[in-house]
């Protein structure tokens, strides 16, 4: 049995706003939505909605619509029939197997499958799924990063299904798989994973935004979510030469390279035509993406050559999160099936522009109504001011958990690079919010807002175009756009529950606070003017509508007290601040054990990651290049004397200069290969933990850069034909 699609292709989901187009929206296009692709393939592969209603009872359906709605208690009694329900649709899809799909701290998926299997007496097989095991699974708790929450010995952990984000069948070599999204925790209760904090912090900002909105009369929102839309950024390259170079395969970017003659200066890839090999690849990948119900929306050339973009409609941040998840997942299938690879490292190419992930982040109240929208007159909507003013705050005060948030080894290549965000924390708000809180500072209250008007283009053709209060600012790392907040800075090989997490904990923490003060107030507008005020003026600084990347913001942001956390390392250290502890056991998100874990593994993370990278310079530097250039030069040296013997009058010279320079390159190769090899040796041996993340920041990857320049040069030099892996242009142009 397929599962059905409406014709209207709504994936709804329960208990979440109504963050998705509806009905209403597509009036008259019903007779060509039946037959479109869209609806024909949208939703396929998901337990949604329409599905529970088909194979759950309307009793069972209903209850566990109040458990995703309310949080209320999922008995055993309902958790079997939906087990149950579950089973047969995943059965009737072609389902041999079962996995709970959780998020461990390595940032990717995990999964172990169990088959729906289950032996008679009489030694027949019979197809079994119950509530327990649709609820609990036990992994391995001590084989995935813990950061010394679990012994090597101490093994038990548990995956906890999350209803609120729907189960999917996936499709593979394997076969076809049911999925359901779960949580991971120790046998002590702590988190080991991403998506388990991230409920938390929903949990939090959603109390005590209801507190706030409660105290402005809204009596019937009873849960506010935040909504997320994640863009990814990747390149595509021939899977033939991506195999060719290790460095990719081994640590995601090219650790050797010289740029070709032509890289991205003429922006003529951005926005441009997509070619054929790389359109077959995003037409299967939409359709790949609308079976599991994710909303695929804009694809487009990115900046640098052979780089892209998919950029999904937003839905709730565990939602989005798990959606990510599987779009990095999916776009690696795909591309391999088109002999191509994914390239999801935030800078595989040096010299070009790498990639990021923007999380495009707001609040949504059960009824629908997007708490950052500034609506026609945003200088009297206090509502909005408020839940402006919190954000500020929020991102003011934890700045630099923010940029730790965004941090791995691959983001300090991209950040700060005229490319990507800064590194500094800032937020952009455009003319018309700006001209708003600069009234409010000065004299407690707006009483205007700038107008966009219309634009007049000087084609009597194309009519006047509506034209916004505000520009748009690609080089803030945090930017207001319409009704929404851009997070700028994500990795774009990240999960995004971390960004997600360290957003919704902070502002909830702001909230309540500004709930405290506004529930004891006896006149409450005065208070909130004054809250209004209060908060703006104290927190200002962090607002910045320039040019992110010039080096004059740098030196402003300096004067203002701002964070300028430059690597993944130094972000770590705010994890462990007693402000970011404090912040987030207040909101019950992560205890000072599990913040102190998760420090723990930061740093072996990086340490590890640039471990991988110097042993992969090492190990291509002394069985590809070297010999290469040895080769080449003996080859050379061979020709100049078969030339000398021939004709001793013969001019020498150009042969005999590359044949120096060559040497004096390979020579000065050799030196800082064995300078990274001991660096890299004395860093192995090092204790895990902060001192070696720094050790491997500090020496080893200075020795790496000392180990690359040379053999760039010499790229330059060797004849191609001799060259031992493909180059930059053969990879970014020749796809």
């Amino acid at each position: 049995m397929r599962n059905k699609v409406n014709k209207y292709n709504r994936y709804e989901v329960i208990g979440s706003p109504k963050l998705i187009w509806h009905p209403s929206n597509c009036a008259g296009m019903e007779e060509n939505m039946e037959t479109n692709v869209i609806s024909d393939v949208f939703g396929t592969k998901v337990f949604n909605d329409e599905v529970m209603q088909e194979y759950l009872p309307k009793k069972t359906y209903q209850a566990l619509k109040k458990t995703i709605e309310n949080g209320e208690e999922l008995t055993p009694e309902v958790a079997n029939v939906v087990a149950h329900g579950m089973k047969e649709w995943a059965l009737a899809n072609g389902a041999t197997h079962y996995t709970h799909w959780f998020q461990p701290m390595t940032g990717v998926t995990a999964e172990k499958h169990d088959s729906f299997i289950s032996a008679e007496s009489d030694s027949r097989a019979v197809l079994e799924f119950n509530g327990k095991e649709l609820i609990k699974g036990e992994p391995d708790a001590s084989s995935f990063p813990s950061g010394g929450l679990r012994a090597t010995f101490e093994a038990r952990g548990y995956t906890a299904w999350d209803c609120t984000s729907p189960t999917f069948l996936r499709e593979d070599a394997i076969g076809v798989t049911l999925c359901i999204p779960t949580a991971f925790c120790s046998y002590t209760g702590e988190a080991l994973d991403k998506k388990t904090p991230l409920l938390r912090s929903m949990e939090a900002i959603s109390k005590q935004a209801v507190r706030i909105l409660r105290l402005f009369g809204k009596e019937d929102v009873t849960n506010v979510a935040c909504s997320v839309g994640a863009e990814q950024e990747y390149f595509l390259i021939d899977r033939d030469k991506y195999l060719q170079r290790k460095d990719l395969i081994f640590t995601g970017r090219t650790l050797f390279g010289a740029m070709p003659p032509k890289g991205q200066e003429l922006d003529d890839h951005y926005f441009g035509s997509i070619r054929e090999r790389q359109a077959s690849f995003m037409n299967e990948l939409n359709i790949e993406l609308w079976k599991l119900g994710i909303l695929s929306k804009t694809q487009h050339n990115e900046v640098a050559p052979a780089q892209h973009e998919m950029a999904p409609i937003y839905d709730t941040a565990n939602i989005a999160t798990d959606h990510n998840q599987l779009v990095m997942e999916v776009m690696k299938k795909v591309a391999r099936r088109h002999n191509l690879e994914c390239l999801l490292h935030e800078k595989p190419f040096a010299g070009v522009n790498g990639s990021g992930k923007h999380n495009n982040w707001s609040i949504v109240t059960n009824n629908g109504e997007n708490l950052l929208s500034p609506g026609s007159a945003p200088h009297n909507n206090k509502q909005f001011l408020l839940f402006l003013a919190s954000v500020i705050a929020a991102v003011d005060e934890n700045a630099a958990l923010l940029r730790m948030s965004a941090s791995n080894p691959g983001n300090d290549h991209r950040l700060g690079a005229n490319e990507a965000p800064p590194a500094i924390i800032s937020i952009f708000l455009g003319e018309q919010l700006e001209d708003i809180v600069e009234q409010i500072i000065e004299t407690g209250t707006a009483d205007h807002s700038l107008k966009g008007g219309k634009m007049n283009i000087g084609v009597s053709s194309i009519p006047p175009v509506k034209k916004d209060a505000t520009d748009r600012n690609r080089t803030s790392p945090f930017a207001f756009t319409g009704n929404k907040f851009e997070f700028r800075m994500v990795a774009s090989s990240m999960s995004i529950a971390g960004a997600n997490t360290v957003l919704n904990a902070s502002v909830a923490d702001v909230l309540e606070k500004m709930a405290d003060e506004l529930e004891g107030a006896s006149d409450f507008d005065k208070t909130v003017d004054a809250l209004i005020q209060k908060t703006l003026k104290e927190h200002q600084k962090v607002i910045f509508n320039g040019n992110g990347y010039s080096d004059d913001w740098v030196a402003e942001a300096e004067k203002r007290g701002l964070p300028n956390v430059r690597t993944m390392v130094d972000a770590t250290a705010s994890l462990t601040e007693p402000k970011t502890i404090e912040m987030f056991e207040n909101q019950n998100v992560l205890s000072k054990t599990e913040l102190e874990s998760r420090a723990e593994i930061h740093y072996e993370a990086y340490a590890k990651a640039i471990n991988i990278e110097a042993k992969a310079m090492v190990d291509m530097a002394t069985k590809q290049y070297i010999p290469a250039v040895i080769k080449y030069t003996t080859s050379l040296a061979d020709s100049i004397n078969s030339i000398r013997q021939a004709c001793p009058e013969a001019d020498l010279t150009v042969q005999t200069s590359i044949l120096k320079d060559c040497s004096a390159l390979l020579a000065k190769s050799q030196k800082a290969l064995i300078a990274l090899g001991d660096v890299t040796e004395k860093a192995g041996s090092m204790e895990e933990g902060k001192a070696q993340a720094e050790y491997y920041r500090d020496t080893v990857f200075p020795a790496m850069e000392q180990l690359r320049a040379p053999i760039d040069e010499l790229e330059m030099l060797v004849d191609k034909e001799d060259w031992p892996v493909p180059s930059y242009g053969d990879m970014l142009f020749e796809v």
